[in-house]
């Protein structure tokens, strides 16, 4: 009898821990705002906000204005037709190297498993930036966050 009652104490302490714990990640689940956009990483870093934010049209204005820029609309079926899901994506900035009018911010981006058994993996790759109008754009960036005919040369 004094057992199940012991028992059932910490099935309760158990539950009233959980029940915190989710309670404070939810609460402090706060609003990430956009950062200042005056270097290479900031406008990485706000770039991808936007994907997350759905903000498609404040992504789309940090691409650069080259031929084989996509359309607004064919910008944002990439991320909405397409089935990309970054939410399972985050990004991690490294160094930047500026040379000039281009720059390369470095990146690891950590794919999340998708489901309980499958862990996350992360990948290093690069954005690549140039100055235009003394704006930093975007002329590349990896999977999930750019699509794969985005600016590329075509052959004659």
């Amino acid at each position: 009898m004094k057992q199940d009652r012991v028992l059932i104490a910490i099935l309760v302490v158990i539950l009233l821990l959980i029940a915190l714990s989710l309670t404070l990640f939810f609460l402090r689940r706060g609003d990430v705002e956009y950062g200042p956009d005056d270097s290479p990483e900031g406008v990485v870093r706000n770039y991808v906000l936007a994907l997350h934010k759905e903000d498609y049209q404040r992504a789309y204005d940090y691409l650069q204005d080259a031929d084989g820029k996509p359309s607004l609309t064919e910008f944002r079926q990439e991320f909405m037709g397409l089935g990309w899901n970054i939410e399972d994506t985050g990004l991690q900035l490294g160094g930047t190297e500026i040379s000039g009018d281009e720059a390369v911010v470095r990146l690891t981006i950590i794919h999340g498993g998708t489901d309980p058994f499958e862990s996350s993996w992360n990948e290093n790759n690069d954005a690549w930036l140039t100055l235009q109008e003394g704006q930093w754009k975007l002329t590349y960036l990896p999977y999930p966050y750019w699509g794969w005919e985005w600016y590329v040369e075509l052959e004659p």
